[in-house]
């Protein structure tokens, strides 16, 4: 059994005992979290919203917050002195294990 829901503007599979990271959800480690924008269920017969699922619903409990690794970036144009510019930057998750899918 698998399921799609949406978090942080994105959509998402899952299954049962999955670990996911997701973008940053404002819960502490080892509260629940219930995901009620079920886009899509399947089991036995496959159930998809209109946008979501009717009575749908994804629990998980929250692992970790953590940050990505660091992705760098360096802005550069040719031919001028002083346009070299370096940044870095750390998109902060949320790891979640799921628990339950109910449909």
């Amino acid at each position: 059994m698998y399921a799609v829901i949406e978090t942080g503007g994105k959509q998402v599979k899952v299954e049962k005992d999955q670990a996911i990271y997701v973008e940053k959800l404002a819960v502490e480690p080892g509260e629940t979290v219930v995901f009620d924008k079920v886009c899509l269920v399947s089991d036995a017969a496959t159930k998809i919203g209109t946008p979501y699922v009717d009575g749908a619903k994804v629990t998980c409990k929250v692992e970790k917050q953590g940050k990505e690794r660091k992705v760098r970036i360096f802005k550069y144009k040719q031919k001028k002195g002083s346009t070299r510019r370096r940044q870095g930057h750390r998109q902060p998750y949320t790891k979640l294990i799921v628990e339950s899918i109910e449909a």
